[in-house]
């Protein structure tokens, strides 16, 4: 099934609470969007790259590099909300979702996270992971945590260390989460209706929504690493690494 019509699509939000503006902030002559759509639309899987957004800011951003922006409702709670939004618009059979603040994703990350989406219709959503170096990641509740079973679909997700040990935080294999998603694009249509659960609630992170409802996802490991910039430290980070590129 290699002849499926692959959408990566970036939700991009001109409010942030910590860095205003954040899908605009300069990062070597160039806004960040850009540098996210350019990495993005390097991935040989994705056949068509969107930047969905709801500020003419960003739209007239995206539009001054040449990228394809479409134009969404204020009225989003959430990323998800306003990716269904632009796949009830489009043909599509797979839908990725890729963050908008992290503009050192690398191409072979999307490949990794959408690969067994094509291979088999019946994973309808798939992430990344990637392992915890340090009991500082582990333990930082800003950084989620996954658990899977033998064939590496979730079991859990969480902002507390996960799993448990009793005697030796230093044994065993940890894993955080990458928040990078593919879905088939009806089962994301599907995920937009359904109500918030209270896992999903209680720890703030959407997908569990999906777990608590029966539905399966497949996380596969990645070696490759990025940065997510929310604050003004991440960005100072994010430049530097840039300048060395």
């Amino acid at each position: 099934m290699e002849d499926k019509e692959v959408v990566g699509i970036i939700p991009a939000r001109y409010a942030s609470t910590r860095l205003p503006g954040k899908p605009l902030v300069d990062i070597c002559g160039k806004p960040m969007i850009q540098h996210v759509y350019k990495r993005t639309s390097q991935t040989e899987v994705l056949d068509r790259v969107i930047v969905a957004t709801d500020d003419q800011r960003i739209q007239k951003a995206v539009n001054q590099f040449g990228g394809e922006v479409v134009m969404t409702s204020k009225d989003h709670q959430t990323g998800t909300d306003r990716l269904a939004e632009v796949a009830t618009e489009i043909e599509a059979d797979i839908i990725v979702n890729i963050q908008g603040d992290e503009p050192l994703i690398a191409s072979e990350m999307i490949e990794e996270a959408v690969k067994p989406l094509l291979k088999d219709e019946a994973i309808v959503m798939g992430t990344l992971k990637k392992e915890i170096k340090g009991l500082t990641e582990l333990n930082n509740p800003n950084l989620v945590k996954v658990v899977t079973d033998k064939e590496g679909y979730a079991l859990y997700f969480s902002r507390a260390p996960i799993p448990h040990l009793r005697d030796n935080q230093e044994a065993g294999r940890f894993y955080k989460h990458i928040g990078l998603y593919v879905y088939q694009r009806d089962f994301l249509l599907k995920f937009a209706q359904m109500e918030s659960t209270s896992l999903e609630e209680m720890e703030s992170l959407e997908q569990l929504r999906a777990l608590e409802n029966g539905y399966r996802i497949k996380v596969v490991e990645t070696k490759h690493t990025s940065i997510g910039v929310d604050t003004e430290e991440d960005l100072v980070k994010v430049r530097e690494l840039m300048e060395e590129i």
